[in-house]
């Protein structure tokens, strides 16, 4: 694909580093596209497919805040969300950061979903696999190499 790269997620830095997608994200959830930004930034951090941020204005769904907090040595607190489109709806299928650490500021209040429970999300052309394991939000694309924490002895591509 024009554009891309293949990246090597155990090249990835520790601590984990925050930069804008070079492509188009977009999110589809109950038979509607939910999100398509241009805006998006990632998270790369070693081992893990990266986590895609979604500026709140690009979001046309319901979010409700969920129940529940968990907490990143890197970013901070996060808060998690239902999202609703339509007749459907997906709980604690996202997260944010109101309050994010120095490093992370440029994602404050922007929302990371997990692939797994949309019905389709995209980086450019490429439909996202989700990171496997319940805990791990990442995307994992085709462009992608390496072992991906959450999938023991998976190595993808």
């Amino acid at each position: 694909m024009t554009g891309w790269t293949t990246a090597n997620v155990q090249e990835y830095p520790r601590p984990p580093a925050l930069r804008a997608v070079p492509h188009r994200v977009r999110i589809e959830l109950g038979n509607q596209t939910i999100v398509e930004t241009d805006q998006a930034f990632q998270v790369l951090e070693t081992h893990h497919a990266p986590t895609y941020y979604i500026p709140p204005q690009a979001i046309d769904a319901v979010l409700t805040k969920a129940s529940g907090r968990s907490f990143c040595e890197w970013k901070g607190v996060a808060s998690d969300w239902d999202v609703q489109s339509g007749a459907a709806a997906a709980k604690k299928a996202a997260w944010s950061y109101a309050a994010p650490t120095i490093k992370f500021e440029r994602i404050k209040g922007y929302l990371a979903f997990y692939a797994g429970l949309m019905d389709a999300c995209f980086v450019g052309e490429y439909r996202v696999i989700p990171q496997p394991g319940d805990f791990y939000g990442g995307w994992v694309t085709e462009n992608l190499k390496g072992r991906i924490k959450g999938a023991p002895g998976t190595e993808f591509w």
